[in-house]
């Protein structure tokens, strides 16, 4: 008895009309967002009379519509789009910011976010250094200790504040810690006016901190990005570079995050 050839599945071959479909809709660039019939049926190398029939198709379904001049790209598109920007989290948003400014100075770059009278770590990319700090993950901060912190509760609305930072003694870590309510107060005030946090020593003598501000598209802070480094490995000249890149990155996530929820 002979054996039977089993053809291979069509999923890897690319003739089905749903690839014709997609190439079609991948003709249509910030540089030609309109197309006519006949250019369409000759880049994709097809007759005029089956480019029609796909386009027909498309149409009808939405993700295509007429516009001066032939076709451009439909409301479906664009419904797609925005279902598929509400599908990402903070922390998927976050990431290729945090992977560049990980990479650009090979420290260890944070995402955390204020619950009331702590500070969570949401998500990091870890430095590639053989002397890595320790954080992870749901690890929680105090809040009157980093720049992380500090960020977070700077564009807090100031009751919440006066009522997070008298609801028990701030604990002291270092000699640099702030206890002091008023006296954070006045650091907040900085950070605000500066637009970001630094802090050295606050929560350990060897640790430098540099953060920035996350807002929504309603524009309210939601979070913080920030590099946490041993303070030795950042000079005093360096320091410039880390402050404007940890800027960067906040306004990069920012920007996705607004373009997500628009």
């Amino acid at each position: 008895m002979t054996g039977h050839h089993t053809p291979r599945s069509g999923y890897r071959e690319r003739n089905s009309t749903a690839d014709r479909a997609l190439d079609i809709l991948l003709l249509f660039t910030a540089d030609k967002p309109v197309w006519t019939g006949p250019d369409i049926a000759a880049a994709l190398g097809v007759a005029r009379s089956t480019g029609y029939r796909y386009l027909q198709s498309l149409v009808g379904s939405g993700f295509l519509e007429e516009a001066d001049g032939g076709l451009r790209l439909g409301p479906r598109v664009f419904d797609l789009a925005r279902l598929a920007r509400a599908g990402l989290g903070l922390s998927e948003i976050s990431l290729p910011a945090m992977r560049t400014l990980a990479a650009q100075f090979d420290e260890t770059v944070l995402l955390t976010r204020r619950s009331g009278r702590s500070i969570v770590c949401l998500d990091l990319v870890e430095a590639q250094q053989a002397v890595r700090l320790s954080y992870e993950r749901g690890h929680v901060l105090p809040i009157n200790a980093g720049a992380a912190a500090e960020v977070l509760l700077a564009w807090s609305d100031p009751g919440e504040v006066t009522t997070v930072l008298a609801q028990a003694p701030l604990q002291r870590f270092t000699r640099k810690t702030l206890t002091d309510p008023e006296l954070l107060r006045i650091r907040l005030a900085h950070i605000r006016k500066r637009g970001v946090a630094v802090s050295q020593g606050e929560l350990d003598d060897h640790i430098l901190g540099v953060a920035a501000p996350i807002r929504n598209a309603a524009g309210s802070v939601c979070a913080a990005v920030s590099v946490a480094a041993l303070a030795a490995r950042i000079p005093r000249d360096r320091l410039g570079s880390v402050v404007t890149a940890v800027h960067t990155a906040a306004t990069a996530i920012t920007q996705r995050l607004t373009l997500r929820d628009s």
